[in-house]
Formats: structure tokens, sequence, C-alpha cells
């Protein structure tokens, strides 16, 4: 009896210490599950939106060697009525006004600062769109109209066969995928967790097999169809996406602070939503939007692209809110009018006709009510009418 105890100990000792060199080998994995579990709660989200480099892996897009772009200042701006309870209400972490190139207005709520790096969410996405168009006119990708995997051939015989380059950037891939946040078991919920334990996010794209229409014919919000633009350019290049971004886009820009991508575990850009950079940075890529790429003379991205990427050629419902190639149009939108969206409130809004910019970080955790995104959209409108 006695040696069976001592038999039993034995055993239950082993087990504990295999469970704690398994908990300290996978220590990492862990700590970034648990923080993508809480990453939206109540109470931890403003802070978790300036600190994403705490609970992901990430790589640097650095700002460069050359001079910051400064931004003047012009004349102060007292915002339109209604504005400070729809900053409350959209729980508004940062809001900027850009006025023909001088900031009108700037502020910074709910214990966020200048300083902060906030994460962009879906705004990531128009800047790939913008690193595309050049790559496009400097000829390393051929054309719209070829299929995906002729750059990714890791995608044949998957969902995304068949697709073609300019079905992805309308989001009219056709690919079934799950976009509901709020479901845990829901596609996009799955990826979140791929990356934050480390896995490939190539390979969860290559897995998915199932398509609810043929390419081309309806547009549904599918934020993998945004990987696959990642998967092209870098099997165009041979390049990595944050260093493409870095050395075309950022570095040129004169940013403040260096910014930062999150990765998966093979170092892969999460380029559908994880770029992290100031409000002024996020104002300095706008401006140049804004002026048809250009910046102090030299042309940074083709304007051509610009305009064909911000017009509305997506398969979208009639009266519903048009897409471009990763780019928003507001319904009853006039030219020169788009956006950069990500969730829980982050905005790029764009008024070329009238020289207007407006930067805007959330932490809005009801961004998915009905007309949550209409009341912003007017919001910006009335802010642009009113300078």
């Amino acid at each position: 009896m006695r040696s069976l105890l001592k038999w039993l100990l034995r055993i239950v000792l082993a087990l504990a210490l295999a469970a704690v060199v398994v908990g300290l080998w996978k220590r990492e994995e862990l700590m970034r599950l648990m923080a993508v579990n809480s990453l939206f709660s109540e109470e931890k989200i403003v802070q978790n939106f300036s600190n994403m480099d705490d609970a992901f892996l990430t790589v640097t897009v650095p700002r460069g060697d050359g001079p910051t772009w400064e931004l003047p200042y012009g004349p102060d701006f007292d915002l339109p009525d209604g504005a400070a309870r729809w900053i409350e209400d959209r729980a508004v972490t940062s809001l900027l006004v850009l006025h023909d190139g001088e900031i009108r207005f700037e502020e910074y709520y709910l214990g966020t600062g200048p300083d902060d790096r906030r994460i962009s969410w879906s705004v990531a996405k128009s800047y790939l769109s913008s690193l595309l168009g050049i790559l496009l006119a400097e000829r390393a990708i051929g054309s719209l109209d070829d299929p995906v995997v002729k750059y990714a051939p890791e995608l044949s015989g998957g969902a995304y066969d068949g697709a073609t380059i300019r079905n992805v950037l309308n989001m009219a891939s056709g690919v079934t995928f799950d976009e509901d946040y709020l479901d845990y078991n829901s596609d996009i919920n799955r990826m979140g967790r791929v990356v934050a334990l480390g896995g490939e996010l190539d390979d969860f794209t290559a897995a998915l097999q199932d398509r609810f229409t043929n390419p081309g014919e309806t547009w549904q919000y599918v934020s993998i169809d945004t990987h696959v633009i990642g998967m092209v350019i870098r099997g165009a290049t041979g390049r990595s996406i944050a260093d493409l971004l870095a050395e075309r886009i950022i570095a040129p820009l004169g940013l403040e602070r260096d910014g930062y991508y999150i990765t998966d575990g093979a170092g892969v850009a999460f380029v559908l939503g994880g770029l992290n950079f100031t409000t002024r940075d996020y104002a300095r890529f706008a401006q140049v939007i804004l002026q048809n790429g250009v910046r102090d003379g030299q042309q940074m991205i083709p304007a051509d692209w610009i305009a064909e990427a911000t017009w509305p050629s997506a398969p979208t419902a009639a009266g519903k809110i048009g897409y471009g190639y990763q780019w928003w149009i507001p319904i009853g939108a006039h030219e020169g009018e788009f956006l950069a969206r990500g969730v829980y409130g982050q905005y790029i809004y764009f008024d070329q006709a009238r020289g207007v910019v407006i930067v805007s970080t959330g932490a809005d955790r009801r961004f998915r009510e009905n007309g949550v995104n209409e009341e912003n959209i007017e919001m910006f409108r009335k802010i642009a009418e009113n300078l």
C-alpha cells in the first residue's frame, strides 16, 4: 500500500512538473490569448487600443531618418452644436481636423494623448490599397484582373481560387467568412486567436474552402480579403508589407514616431487591421491622400489610383454605402468625399472639395448599433461645412 502511494505521488509530482513546464513554454501564447479575450472589455478597451504591442507580436514600421513634417496650426475652430454629446456617446479618444493643411482642431479624450499610437483596425486596409496602387504603377503587379493565385499559389484549390485582385479589393470575392465580432466562434474571432497564439494567417486563409457566390457578383465585407491582397503583394515582390510600406509611404511622410504592425507567428503583418500610429501621423498620411498623392511636389501615390480606388466600384446594394478599393464612399457623397473606417470608431474622413481631413479614433463598444456610422458621417460633414 505504501509503495502504491509513493508511486501515485511520483505520478502527481510528474504531472505537476509537466504542467509547469508547459505553462512556462506557452506562457507568451497564453498571455496573448488572455489579452485577446479581454481586449474589448469596458474597463480595458481605451488602454488596450493605445498599447496593442503589449498583447500581440509586432513589427516596427520605421518613420525613416528624414525631418518631421510639421503640420501648422491655423485659427481656432469651435466644433458645431452637438459635437460634445457625440464625442461622449461615441467614446471618441482623439479628434483632429485639418483644413487646407492646417490643424484647426485637435483634442484627446478618455485619458489618451498625442503620443499614443492608436490601433487603426480597418483603416489599415486603405494604407494597403495605396501601397498596391504604387506597385501596380511600377508594374510589379501586372493587372487588377490577374487571378490572386498567380502571386499567391498557396491559395490554389481553396475558396480564393478563381478570384481576381480586383475582386478582393472590392470585397467581392464571394468567400464565406463570418465577421461577427460578438460571436466567439465566428471566423473573424477564430482568426484573432490564430494571431494571438502565434499561428500563421497564410495557412488560415488557404484553408478556407467555401464560397457563397461567384467572385465579382456580390459585395460582402470580408476582412480576410485584405490579407489576400497582402499575400499578392508579398508574392509579387518577395518582400514584407512592413518594409514596403515604410519605404514607399511612411518614410516620405515625415512622421513623428515609428509605427508598428501586429503580426502573426511567422512575422507576417496583420494588414487587415493591425497598423498603429499617432493621430497626427494618421493625419499626415490623410493629407497626402487629400492632395491626390503629392507631398512637397513629389508624387508619392499615383493620383489616378486614388481617384479609382475611392470610386464606388464594388457591387454594393442600391441605396447603401458605397465601396471602392478598400475605401468607403458615403451615401449621397459629392465628388472627393470618401473615408477610411475601422471598427470601434476609427475614421479618416475626406472632403477634397473643401480641403478637409478629419481623423477620429475611438473605443465605441456600441459601434455596430443601427445608425451609428451614419451619425458619425453626419458629424464629420457638419464639421467640414462649418470650417
